[in-house]
Order: C-alpha cells, then structure tokens, then sequence
C-alpha cells in the first residue's frame, strides 16, 4: 500500500492536481538530501580496513604420496594424505587475518597455517613482515599469530556477538582469490547455526555478505565497525559465493586471544564431568517434550563439575547463562565460552520440572602423562604417545572414558608418519594386546614382526588393520 500511495503523489503532482497531499520530505524511505542519496559505508571501511591483513603461510617439507595409499583398503582406513618429508617441494597457504592488539597479534583460521611453518603477513599499507605462530586451536578452527615488526599497529575492538540479530547489516573484509583486500556487504542471514563440520564448536553466524576462497581468516565486522566474527567457511558447489557464509561467533574469538595473551600455547576450557546427546523425536516423546531439543545428560563423573553442581543422570539442559542451547554444538559452544573461576548458571528439566543449577568452570584435571617417544620398526616408531586423563580427554576431543594412550606429535620422517597415524589416534591395541599405559604400548612395540595388528581409535570409529613389518 505505501508503494499505491507513492506512486498517488508523484501522479498528482505531474498532473497539476490540487489534492492536498503529504510532501515527499514525510515518507522516511525517500531521501531528503544529497548527503542522504549518497550514504556510503566508506567510513566504516576507513576505520577498520586497516585491521584486516593478508597470511602467508608455507612449508618445503611435503614429498610424493606413498604407494601404500593406492591401496583403497588403506585409504579407507587411514585417510588419502600426503607423505611429509624434509627438503620437498614448498606448499603453500594464503588466507586474511585480522590485528586485535596494537602490539601485532593476529587471528586467522587454523586451516590456513596448519601443517605450515613459515609464516609471512602482508599489511594494507603493503608492508610485509614475518610472523610468529603463538597458538593454534584446530576444535575452533582458529590460530593466533604475532606480527615480528615495529608497531603500534592499527587494531580492530571487538563487539558482542551475542547481540548480533537477523537482518544486521554486516561488513566481511579479506583478501578473495588473492586479488588483494576487498570489502562486500549484506546481513546475518541466520544465528546459531551448527551442525556445518567446520569445528568442534559448531556454532556459526551466517551471512550472505560474499566470502570467497582467500577470505577465511577475515573479518566479519559490524556497523559499529567491530569485530563480531572470524570469517571461516562457505557452502558452495563451485567453490565460489552463492550467498551462504559462515563466521566464528568474536565471543569465541575472544576466548583464544585471551588464552594467547595469557602466555599459554594451549586453551583450557571448562570440563563439566558429564555425558551428553542430543535428544531425538523418540526421546522428546518419552520426556513429554513439544519439541525435540535440549541436551540430555547421559551420566555423570564422581567428583567433576557436574556432581559437585547436583546434575544428575536424566536430566536435561535447556539453557546456559540464559542462552538455549537446543542442541549439543550449541551447549559446547555456549560453555565453552565461560570464562575458568566464573559461574555458570544451567536452567534444567528434571521430571517435567524447571529448576537452575550453578556449576563452577574449571579446567579437566590432569593425571601423569607418561610421555613415551615410540622406537624400533613398529609402525608406531616416530610417534610420541601419552597417557589418557579428563584433560588429555578434552584437549583431543576424546570420550573420557577410552582406554588406550593417545598419539600427541609424530616426526614427519618417521615410520608412524609414513602409514599417516595421526595426531589424537588412540593406540587401543597391538597384536591383540590391550594398551592401557604408554609403558604398555612400548613394551607391545620391541622386537621385530611379520606383520603388525594394531587398533586404532580415531573420532568415532575404531579400526583394526594389519601392517606389514620386517
């Protein structure tokens, strides 16, 4: 109807009519003024372009394939990677990154350095400069970077992702195919999206704003022109935009860059001590529930977080510090972002009943790690195992409760690299001996063998396959 009556008075004033009729100046969707026809969001960009910088990353260390990965049994099993051996051919990254201190940290993705060693960061002012790798963090796809060069250096703040809606205008600013930085424009299309397989923490913001290959690491910037999010991922059949991006949440962000500054070349999170799934139709059903969401506590560790709070088997979790959490991505994101020492307060449904629980955030605990660097033949030489604990659990996303020892560094010369055992593998068993200590596993690992059978634990399978030996 406000187009009818538009086009009313534009028809009337060419036709001379004398109807008294509201002036143009009265509708706020007509511009008033020149400035108005001509608002730009040049300004935001002035402020904060300078902020986003280009990542250079680079290894010489990756050689031919082994033939052993034309072997689709061998493949099935142990991923289709590339050997790594020193003196290769240089592989190379490019991505975007954003200043968040004036003292020259950087966040980018992890995807962009990983695996590399050599970083280099190119400012929009065209000056290049090495930079140190300070943290990477693969469960958020994040990494933190330190500018070796003389600063201050221009720096982005940043804003409360949490008060971001649908429909705000949004900025993402990086460097697409290499063609040097580029700024586009749209909206939050969609908060809290999880389930994407971009990181651990499946919890995004979406936006249509255009991110293209070169941009992951860039800045999704709001009107306040602040940092709200990391631009990280798109959904695309052709590799390029079609208008479905996503950005880590600056909450998040946040978390790593404290944990940086803090010295630390790990991030801690809180360790709540209890099992948890997502609730299906068949359990909303059985709960009573309208509607299939929440995070369903499935058991409880004596003495953690959650026994000490009185969460209980049964129980379900609706919200964390008065944010839902309709799924079990969205609980992980949302407790992960509290602060260690802080509170959190859990709104919970316990037989058809709302009741608040506060559990403290506390880091998981650690036991001895018993780190054991792997010799001989085996296909495990090369590889540095240690002893599973909560944190050992949590640090490399493992069900606490997995016997075995868990794979933390791999020479990239090494036998265990050549057969492309990874980091986070859980060594469960040797030829047909149960690995419960990294003593165990070297112990299982001496001597010479025909064969090796070995069982292996990696995200949620367990494969057991047979390696050649002398």
């Amino acid at each position: 109807m406000k187009e009818i009556s538009r086009f009313g008075i534009v028809l009337a004033l060419t036709l001379g009519s004398a109807l008294a009729v509201a002036p143009l100046a009265a509708d706020p969707a007509v511009p008033t003024s020149a400035g108005e026809i001509t608002l730009s969001f040049a300004p935001i960009v002035k402020k904060v372009a300078p902020a986003v910088v280009n990542v250079y990353a680079s290894r010489t260390d990756v050689q031919p394939r082994n033939p052993l990965f034309d072997d689709p049994v061998f493949r099935h099993f142990f991923g289709d990677s590339q050997e790594q051996r020193p003196g290769g051919p240089t592989a190379q990254s490019l991505g975007s990154g954003v200043l968040i201190d004036p003292s020259g940290l950087v966040v980018t993705n992890y995807h962009v350095i990983a695996g590399m060693t050599d970083v280099k960061v190119a400012l929009s002012d065209r000056r290049e400069m090495p930079a140190k790798i300070v943290l990477r963090d693969q469960r958020t796809d994040l990494a933190v970077l330190r500018l070796d060069g003389k600063g201050p250096f221009p720096y982005m703040e940043f804003d409360d992702s949490d008060k971001l809606e649908v429909g705000d205008l949004v900025l993402a600013i990086g460097d697409p195919f290499g063609v040097g930085q580029t700024v586009t424009q749209g909206i939050i299309s969609a908060l809290a999206r999880t389930e994407e397989g971009i990181s651990h923490y499946g919890f995004f913001i979406q936006t249509d704003a255009a991110i293209n290959p070169g941009n992951s690491g860039g800045a999704l910037v709001d009107m306040r022109g602040r940092l709200i999010g990391i631009n990280s991922a798109i959904v695309s059949q052709t590799g390029s935009s079609v208008g479905i991006g996503f950005a880590i949440p600056s909450d998040m962000v946040k978390v790593v860059v404290a944990t940086a500054k803090s010295g630390r070349t790990e991030v801690r999170r809180p360790w709540l001590g209890a099992g948890l799934q997502n609730i299906t139709k068949d359990i909303a059903d059985s709960l009573n529930l309208d509607r299939p969401v929440g995070t369903l506590v499935t058991d409880v560790t004596a003495k953690g977080p959650a026994e000490k709070a009185g969460l209980q088997h049964g129980d379900l979790i609706v919200a964390v510090d008065g944010q839902s959490t309709d799924d079990l991505e969205a609980f992980s994101y949302r407790f992960a972002t509290v602060p260690l020492g802080n509170n959190a307060i859990f709104s919970v449904i316990r037989d058809g009943k709302p009741l608040k629980l506060t559990i403290k955030a506390e880091p998981a605990p650690e036991l001895p790690r018993d780190p054991v660097k792997i010799a001989g033949s085996s296909p495990f030489a090369g590889a540095t195992v240690i002893n599973i604990s909560p944190a050992v659990a949590e640090e490399f996303s493992l069900e606490s409760a997995q016997h075995g020892v868990v794979i933390s560094d791999i020479d990239s010369d090494s036998r265990a690299a050549v057969v492309n055992l990874q980091k986070g593998d859980v060594v469960i068993a040797v030829n047909n001996t149960k690995i419960n200590t990294t003593h165990d596993l070297e112990t299982a690992t001496a001597g010479e063998h025909y064969f090796w059978k070995v069982s292996i634990g990696r995200g949620n399978q367990i494969i057991t396959t047979v390696v050649g030996g002398n």
